[in-house]
């Protein structure tokens, strides 16, 4: 392969592979006895590696089958619902909210994506991820806006490092 992927065979190829390591992440996030958040969140590395290594439609390819592969295969429906709306999906829409090149309008436009999926995560599926919310959280719900929107700004910035780092070496491997 040589560091390239080779037209639009190639392209479908590589999301369909990394599809498959993802639905690998997801399904060892439902038998683990602990870590199911990490390792869905590690699961949203791969549509991020097919987006970068073969373009925005190749990270959808593998957001989508993997998504599909794991409503219909995984045993924990919750993570599979949690990739669907967030690990797998955020890493390509990232992607093309910063292609914008607009730094203010692309934190307005992630920030409005997470707060989104955040709302239909505690008001639609609340009895999939959290059926007893903690004492401390109960319905206070701007503790969990909050909190939420700290961590989603610190999980973005370090997902723009690995981004950094993994477009660094995909563009020398590509060289050499």
């Amino acid at each position: 392969m040589g560091g390239q992927v080779p037209g639009r065979a190639g392209k479908t190829a590589l999301g369909g592979v990394l599809a498959a390591g993802a639905l690998v992440m997801l399904w060892l996030a439902c038998v683990a006895p602990s870590g199911r958040l990490g390792l869905t969140a590690v699961g949203g590395l791969f549509p991020m590696a097919a987006t970068l290594a073969a373009g925005r439609g190749a990270g959808y390819l593998c957001w989508g089958a993997a998504s599909l592969l794991g409503l219909v295969m995984l045993p924990d429906k919750g993570v599979a619902l949690l990739f669907l709306t967030f690990f797998g999906l955020y890493p390509v829409v990232k992607e093309r909210v910063e292609s914008l090149r607009k730094l203010p309008l692309e934190w307005v436009l992630k920030l409005g994506y997470f707060n989104v999926v955040l709302t239909l995560g505690w008001f639609v599926l609340r009895s999939l991820f959290l059926p007893n919310p903690p004492p401390w959280l109960g319905e206070n719900v701007l503790l969990l806006y909050g909190a939420g929107n700290v961590v989603f700004v610190i999980y973005d910035v370090g997902l723009s490092r690995l981004i950094a780092m993994l477009g660094a070496r995909l563009r020398s491997g590509r060289r050499g």
